[in-house]
């Protein structure tokens, strides 16, 4: 057996609240001659309590692969026990954990007690980072009579916001579902626990709908894609595309649920809809434009052809919506409605027309029609409305008249079972996840002073700005400026960064973004949700381009997320980047392909290849 491994540091990522060691920083053994550390081995058993059967159910697969050990069920003193606890719970939240290995109950040898199912499941990722790297791989590789040894101490832990999110562009660039899955994985690694999927757009149609095949039979494919930035003279000419059937997104729905992490979808209206015009013409502004012409879009930017504003129009993404609530249970739904142009509108007759019957006032207004018509049709669905920030400008006046709501039903309508787990109750997922159980419920009846139903989440992601406006507003918010958090903007200034966009945004960068920002009144930072970094994928083509770009930051995203860090000028960026030298192993052990400090190796650059860098730091709005 190999000598028990000094711990001068805990190396853990996110940073827990607290930790206490018995037998000191080096792990030796106290007074009482106890050894500073405890050892799983083949006599290690899970004793699962009520609610914790997933938990237990992940650690034999993962670290049961891992470490070779059974981890057969069963109590005892070598158990690793799994519990759920009120007093927890009423300290520290559903997502609160504590986990022991300091010997201080007998007849078990690590205890983990959850304020949820949620809790119980980020104190077992803690376990995996104590035990070491090779606990991260998928196959024991540690040779005969390794130990796997444990520190012997007192992780008391909780998140300091419920909405830890990622936003995954499966648009631009499609991700198989096997890649969708790892990333899930990652997330849970990292205690993330969002996923958003942005699943439409100009460049492609990525679920099935039954209703509208021609949606994912002509929508999800395009001929060829720019390569690098759209300014880029240069194409990649293979035909890219790919969608998910409705069983792979309920396989996605309930991977993700086996890991604390709710599944956001996100159809995009009433722009960047151009791959669903290209499949169905009819949607499109054909008065203006010849819409039967259109193709799914081949290159990047804000695309000119939108939505009709019509009847039909609403009633066919109402189709979509439909098939959608069936698949995700999230309380929570995005619409995008951002990066509109108002052009077509503009010259349209129908448009027009439209602005004039609703008394809409102009074509702002009629985005905004748009909006609050799914907003309320949610909302009588029990679902919640999530948009971009632009989904609170040109706001009706009062009295504004909205299209009747369709009165076709839905899978997922108030209290009862969702496909994909879970059951909607009002506008709540009765889940662990901490996210689903705070915050304004949907509300069909009534608005806020910005014209939106009192259930609505912004996706703050311009600046700050919309996010303050909402919160103070009372509407619940998610902060994701682009100036902080997207990890498509470039790492470092040097010439080998692949496919440069925008502001360089460096780990240290990453690790002082604070999402609540100073000043917003305690009320109004009541509603700040949380946080999401959001990956958008012009440029990265294929899974290693999403890791380049992911990591490392997005494990410094995390610990923003989870801890409770002070102001960003006060935090220990040292210590980050000393624990993260313990990450990176775990990180090649998961196989992830990170860019290195010291700048990316040669197969991750793209010479020749243009992007769009912007100098200098990036405005704070």
């Amino acid at each position: 057996m190999n000598a028990h491994p000094p711990y001068p540091d805990l190396d853990l990522i996110p940073a827990p609240r607290e930790a206490a060691r018995r037998g000191g920083a080096t792990g030796a053994p106290d007074a009482s001659g106890a050894p500073g550390y405890v050892t799983l081995d083949e006599r290690t058993t899970v004793d699962a309590g009520p609610g914790t059967h997933r938990t237990a159910r992940w650690l034999r697969a993962v670290l049961g692969a891992a470490t070779g050990l059974p981890l057969a069920d069963g109590a005892g003193p070598h158990a690793i026990r799994l519990r759920i606890s009120a007093d927890v719970e009423r300290e520290h939240g559903p997502e609160g954990y504590v986990l022991s290995t300091d010997g201080s109950v007998a007849d078990a040898a690590v205890v983990i007690e959850g304020g949820g199912p949620a809790g119980v499941f980020w104190a077992a990722q803690t376990l995996r980072q104590l035990l070491g790297p090779e606990a991260h791989r998928t196959a024991r590789v540690a040779p005969a009579g390794h130990a796997w040894n444990l520190p012997a101490l007192t992780v008391t832990d909780a998140p300091r916001f419920r909405w830890r999110g990622l936003m995954l562009d499966v648009a631009r660039h499609f991700m198989p579902k096997t890649d969708v899955l790892r990333q899930l994985d990652l997330m849970a690694a990292h205690k993330l626990n969002v996923l958003h999927l942005h699943l439409t757009d100009d460049q492609g149609w990525r679920v099935e709908i039954e209703r509208h095949p021609r949606l994912t039979e002509v929508g999800s494919w395009r001929a060829r894609s720019k390569w690098g930035h759209r300014e880029s003279s240069q194409w990649n000419e293979t035909p890219h595309g790919g969608f998910y059937t409705h069983d792979d997104l309920r396989e996605i729905v309930a991977y993700a649920a086996d890991r604390h992490i709710m599944v956001v979808p996100e159809i995009d209206l009433p722009g960047h809809s151009q791959a669903a015009i290209a499949a169905y013409p009819e949607l499109g502004n054909a008065d203006v434009v010849d819409t039967t012409a259109l193709p799914v879009w081949d290159t990047w930017g804000v695309n000119p052809n939108v939505l009709a504003p019509t009847e039909a129009v609403l009633r066919f993404y109402e189709d979509v919506f439909e098939e959608i609530l069936g698949l995700f249970p999230s309380p929570y739904v995005h619409i995008g409605g951002d990066e509109c142009p108002k052009d077509q509108w503009k010259a349209s007759p129908t448009a027009r027309a439209r602005i004039e019957e609703l008394g809409v006032g102009d074509e702002d207004g009629l985005q905004a029609w748009f909006v609050r018509h799914f907003d309320r049709w949610l909302a009588a669905r029990g679902r919640r409305l999530v948009g971009w920030d632009e989904i609170l400008e040109g706001g009706p006046a009062a009295g504004t008249p909205l299209a009747p709501l369709a009165e076709s039903g839905t899978a997922a309508e108030s209290g009862t079972a969702v496909e994909g787990g879970g059951v909607v109750e009002g506008s709540v997922v009765v889940e662990s996840d901490a996210v689903t159980e705070s915050g304004a419920d949907a509300d069909t009846g009534g608005t806020t002073g910005l014209g939106l139903t009192p259930g609505a989440t912004v996706s703050s992601w311009r600046g700050y700005a919309g996010g303050i406006a909402a919160a103070e507003a009372g509407h619940d918010v998610v902060m994701c400026p682009e100036q902080q958090v997207y990890l498509d903007y470039r790492q470092d200034p040097g010439e080998d960064e692949p496919m440069p966009i925008g502001y360089v945004r460096t780990l240290a960068d990453v690790y002082r973004f604070e999402p609540v920002p100073p000043g917003l009144s305690e009320a109004a930072a009541a509603h700040i949700l949380g946080t999401q970094a959001n990956v958008w994928t012009e440029v990265m083509e294929n899974r290693s381009r999403v890791d380049y770009q992911t990591q490392p930051r997005l494990a410094a995203f995390a610990e923003v997320a989870w801890s409770e860090l002070p102001a960003p000028d006060a935090r220990d960026l040292a210590g980050f980047e000393r624990r993260m030298t313990a990450h990176y192993r775990r990180l090649d052990a998961l196989g992830v392909e990170y860019r290195p400090p010291g700048g990316p190796r040669p197969w991750q650059r793209r010479p020749g290849v243009p992007g769009r860098p912007l100098e200098g730091t990036p405005p704070n709005v």
